[in-house]
């Protein structure tokens, strides 16, 4: 059996962008949707964004931007969106067409701040931290790591776990799709905009500029 499953990241308060991913999921036919945290920080319409995140279904960890927000929330005072948020797992286990998956922000086993990043500002495949982390996950026992946190768009096979990162529905533009028992992803980009495979800040700062 062939299970697709939608995977979003860093959506960041923003809903378009999720909406869009969520509909791309419609048209593809994906039988579940993950998220790799980060639903708060840098935009505003938050509730709006975990609206779309409930009725989807989507099943989501924490990320670093939720556990501020939290942090910042008097508690019983954040309605259903802090409800949504303290409700979040650290990290999702799964296991789909016999392949098991692990799901955390940054990385394993519950980081949400140590980020997998393996290329460089100009999308360049940086071979000493595919090394690196190849090493760090020998030990690791599962087939697929589900990761965000870093803005950096890759499927990359880390010796037997292959280490998804959709990178961010707002600042990538980018969700994906995996498709099981095949190990297969797709990339599909957001809002009419290029893929953006390595965002930092100084696209940010580069774009208010010209603006």
């Amino acid at each position: 059996m062939t299970v697709k499953i939608g995977l979003i990241s860093d959506v960041h308060a923003t809903p378009t962008p999720v909406s869009e991913a969520l509909a791309v999921f419609q048209r593809e036919g994906v039988d579940t949707i993950l998220c790799a945290g980060d639903i708060a920080g840098y935009g505003s319409r938050l509730e709006e964004t975990v609206d779309l995140l409930i009725d989807s279904g989507c099943q989501a960890v924490l990320g670093n931007h939720d556990l501020w927000w939290l942090d910042r929330c008097e508690d019983g005072k954040g309605g259903l969106v802090e409800e949504y948020l303290r409700a979040l797992p650290y990290v999702i286990e799964t296991s789909i067409e016999n392949k098991k998956i692990h799901m955390v922000h940054a990385s394993p086993p519950e980081s949400l701040f140590k980020g997998v990043k393996l290329l460089d500002e100009n999308a360049v495949l940086l071979q000493d931290q595919k090394t690196c982390w190849s090493d760090h996950l020998k030990a690791f026992s599962f087939d697929v790591l589900i990761v965000g946190h870093t803005h950096q768009v890759f499927a990359e096979q880390l010796g037997h776990v292959l280490v998804i990162n959709p990178g961010s529905t707002l600042f990538n533009h980018t969700c994906a799709i995996l498709t099981l028992p095949a190990m297969d992803v797709q990339i599909f980009p957001l809002s009419g905009k290029q893929p953006v495979m390595a965002w930092n800040w100084g696209l940010f700062y580069a774009a208010q500029s010209n603006s």
